[in-house]
């Protein structure tokens, strides 16, 4: 395990320390069961075109993994074909870079369909990218036939139109999984019921949190990305308020972008939530820098031409500062203000972070009253089903009731009350 580091340029600030950034990419490896054997911090004083790293510094890099006897080198950076091509050939054995290990750690994880799909996808959109100038026995030309490549076709041509052609065909695929989601959502909200969204870096405790509040067993370890395919739950509030909680998948810092476009449509739940739960780990050390990624990514989902997220969404967050049990008193005492601190595995602050969630709902709640035909027993049962009635008052002539509504339910039921 290889990470180059660049020192920040003057007054900058520092968002993640390289200890903190190696640990995380050890995690990352022993996540897909690699037996790490050897890490190391090399500081970069410039990026080498060639092996990015200097030249002194792969030397060093190779002595030291032959002494390991290790067989696969991850390097915690981006590293171009030339550069992967170049260090394979210096440190005899196989190198992969932070893009590669996160796409491994995805494609072990996926489970359904959609995850495997997408997984697919970014590989491909990877591997394309590796195409260019990466392995000299791709260069060779060939003949064939029309469907096999025309005369003259290089392998390096024929292996791009492969595989231009296989994302073609997983996108349509896709296409018609975002339908059905999509169908999906529009049920709910046909029902509908509040979404609430866990959303936070990986290994922050989403998925632990979900098993606490929903009952679940959705499987939850002490691993990087252990969660990648959504699941989602009922959950009863202690109002009596019904909501589906969804969990997703963690972010991580440097997210690839093949990995970004690929799982837009599962990010894309996270559009449709009433409430956005951002589970932080309080207790590392990293936190902060953490907590940059995840706002960083959240605001990407809202920003461009196909934004998925509003721009009001930071009004839909609670802060979930998870993992409590850790902390001493005195860290304790710093928490700050606002945030709800909990433990999702004793238990510790979740009443109080149901409390929050249905009074979020409710401060976006319209408040209606109406004076109903006493005959007209289906519009009252309607109003019970998809609100909170809280004052009603039965008459000879009429019942009159007050309930709170969200704003969608609020203009069903003035359309109703039109008709």
């Amino acid at each position: 395990m290889l990470l180059p580091w660049e020192r920040p340029a003057p007054g900058a600030p520092v968002l993640r320390q390289a200890d903190d950034r190696l640990s995380e990419a050890v995690s990352l490896a022993a996540g897909i069961g690699l037996d790490v054997r050897l890490s190391r911090i090399f500081p970069l004083r410039a990026r080498r075109p060639s092996t990015l790293l200097g030249e002194g510094q792969v030397e060093a890099a190779g002595e030291a993994i032959a002494e390991a006897e290790v067989e696969v080198a991850v390097v915690d950076a981006a590293l171009s074909p030339v550069q992967q091509r170049n260090l394979e050939r210096a440190w005899k054995c196989k190198v992969i870079d932070r893009t590669g290990l996160i796409l491994e750690i995805f494609g072990d994880r996926a489970r359904t369909r959609e995850g495997s799909l997408q997984v697919e996808l970014a590989h491909l959109d990877y591997q394309r990218s590796r195409l260019v100038k990466s392995w000299t026995h791709l260069e060779r030309q060939r003949g064939g036939f029309g469907f096999l490549g025309g005369p003259g076709e290089s392998q390096i041509e024929l292996d791009r139109r492969l595989i231009g052609e296989r994302i073609a065909k997983i996108r349509r695929e896709l296409e018609e999984v975002r339908r059905t989601r999509g169908l999906h959502r529009g049920a709910r909200r046909r029902v509908p019921y509040p979404i609430v969204a866990l959303v936070g870096y990986t290994n922050a405790g989403k998925s632990t949190l979900f098993n606490r509040l929903t009952g679940a067993d959705v499987f939850a370890h002490d691993l990087l990305f252990a969660t990648l395919d959504p699941t989602m739950r009922a959950l009863v509030l202690p109002s009596g308020r019904q909501v589906i909680i969804s969990d997703t998948v963690g972010f991580i810092s440097e997210l690839p972008t093949e990995l970004v476009a690929a799982f837009r449509a599962t990010l894309e739940e996270i559009a449709e939530a009433d409430v956005i739960l951002h589970v932080r780990d309080v207790a590392s050390h990293d936190g902060p820098a953490q907590r940059a990624d995840v706002l960083a990514v959240l605001e990407g989902l809202a920003t461009g031409p196909s934004a998925a997220l509003d721009t009001e969404w930071p009004e839909r967050v609670i802060e979930v500062l998870n993992k409590v049990d850790l902390l001493d008193d005195d860290r304790r005492a710093s928490l700050p203000a606002g945030a709800i601190a909990a433990s999702a595995a004793t238990g510790e602050g979740c009443r109080a972070l149901l409390g929050a969630i249905d009074a979020r709902l409710a401060a976006r709640m319209v408040l209606r009253e109406a004076a109903l035909d006493p005959a007209d027993g289906e519009t009252l049962a309607w109003l019970y089903r998809h609100g909170e009635v809280f004052s009603r008052t039965d008459a000879e002539d009429a019942i009159r009731v007050q309930v709170r509504l969200t704003p969608e339910n609020a203009a069903r039921f003035d359309r109703r009350r039109a008709v």
